[in-house]
């Protein structure tokens, strides 16, 4: 098959003024700019991905995907009523009631103030990953046979694993609860205190959770903050996170002005919003590589446009038109940017491949043993268009450059 005149023309302008099929030493020089660069990038927009999936995941370990409570309570009574709204609705799996109260914890070693939860053992692991990430002990635990009394079982409590190393306890340690709101004597409202058994330890992988974050039964919940047959609100769990939104709002239509569902995502808003910017911008900056790159590729060209002034004349004599002569310097860019494109992915997806496998931490420091990584296909689209792009775009000017030069002046000496 016989090649364009102008592909021809265009790929031999390339190669480097000898005789040889090697290229120029400016063509080596902007093909390496834009791998660099596009591997830059996929290695970076990689690892960040695969930050924020991991840090979703262990939220998502931890928390329910919606969180239903009552407007303008603080408890929410017929709680049982409720869960049967709420599990009729489309996208919704299973749902569970909860408490959320914030305490102190003091041991023989230290105090700390925490957010106690409590949950039902039999349907919380229908709505969260709790089980998984309870290492020590089981859910189970915290349900205790017999009456709990000062001399008899003690009910159980399930800590993080940070706390549980600030406050120097261990699996079957004994702490006590520490409620601010309790009873009212003649002195005033005096704090409840409560003694448990720590029947568990749990790792989340976020130090926000494992560091301050208790779990105790539903009902020990009730009795211990005297709420009766209310709860806080109820947990919910959906077919897909990524539509949590959209059912919040159903579950909201079913239940009425009376009640508000927030998704995983609204809850955690700031956080994630910032990681999104941060992804955003780093993009952004990265794609600075590409474009530096680009600019060789404009030198590169201006070069070949003023060393080959001559056979372009030559060409717009033998009747070339100006469309012809821009499309062979533009061909030029295209395949720059389109052999740095082919080089960089594999580059970039090899970086990661070695940072994900043999770049380790600390996990007692880092709360993870290996960089996450996870290329989305989207950002390979995004970061090999925008190198193309880039690269067509940079040969604009020299293309112009060559389509309006004169056969006449540049033969004038010839």
């Amino acid at each position: 098959m016989t090649l364009p005149y102008e592909m021809f023309v265009g790929l031999r302008y390339l190669r480097a003024k000898r005789r040889t099929r090697t290229i120029s030493l400016n063509t080596f020089i902007s093909i390496t700019g834009i791998t660099l660069g596009v591997a830059a990038l996929i290695g970076t927009l990689g690892i960040m991905t695969g930050f924020k999936e991991d840090m979703q995941a262990k939220i998502l370990g931890t928390t329910s995907h919606v969180v239903v409570q009552p407007r303008g309570k603080q408890t929410m009574a017929g709680y049982s009523e409720v869960m049967r709204q709420v599990e009729e609705v489309p996208g919704v799996i299973a749902a569970t009631p909860y408490i959320f109260q914030q305490v102190l914890l003091t041991s023989k070693t230290g105090v700390r103030g925490v957010v106690l939860r409590g949950i039902d053992p039999d349907k919380e692991p229908e709505v969260t990953e709790i089980t998984k990430n309870v290492k020590s002990g089981t859910v189970q635990d915290l349900v205790v046979s017999g009456a709990s009394t000062q001399t008899g079982p003690k009910p159980g409590i399930i800590l993080g694993k940070e706390l549980a190393r600030r406050l120097g306890v261990v699996v079957g340690s004994r702490i006590n609860v520490v409620s601010p709101v309790g009873p009212i004597s003649a002195l005033g409202m005096t704090p409840k205190i409560r003694p448990f058994q720590v029947v568990g330890l749990f790792e989340s992988g976020m130090y926000e959770y494992d560091a301050s974050l208790a779990f105790i039964s539903l009902e020990e919940a009730q009795r211990f903050f005297s709420l009766g047959k209310t709860t806080t609100g109820i947990e919910v769990k959906v077919e897909d996170v990524f539509t949590a939104d959209a059912v919040a709002k159903r579950i909201e239509a079913q239940l009425g002005k009376g009640y508000m569902a927030r998704d995983w995502m609204l809850l955690n808003r700031n956080l994630f919003s910032a990681l999104r910017l941060e992804k955003t911008m780093m993009f952004l900056l990265l794609v600075l590589i590409t474009l530096v790159a680009s600019f060789n590729i404009v030198g590169t060209l201006t070069m070949i446009v003023n060393e080959k002034q001559r056979e372009i004349a030559i060409l717009k004599a033998m009747g070339a038109t100006p469309q012809a002569i821009m499309r062979i310097f533009m061909l030029n860019g295209v395949v720059i940017g389109l052999t740095g494109t082919a080089i960089g992915i594999p580059l970039g997806y090899t970086f990661l491949y070695l940072i994900e496998n043999y770049f380790t931490f600390d996990q007692t420091v880092y709360f993870l043993s290996r960089i996450p990584v996870h290329v989305k296909a989207l950002d390979v689209f995004l970061v090999s268009f925008s190198a193309i792009l880039i690269s067509f775009a940079a040969t604009l000017y020299p293309s112009w450059q060559a389509a309006k030069l004169a056969p006449v002046s540049a033969l004038r000496y010839e």
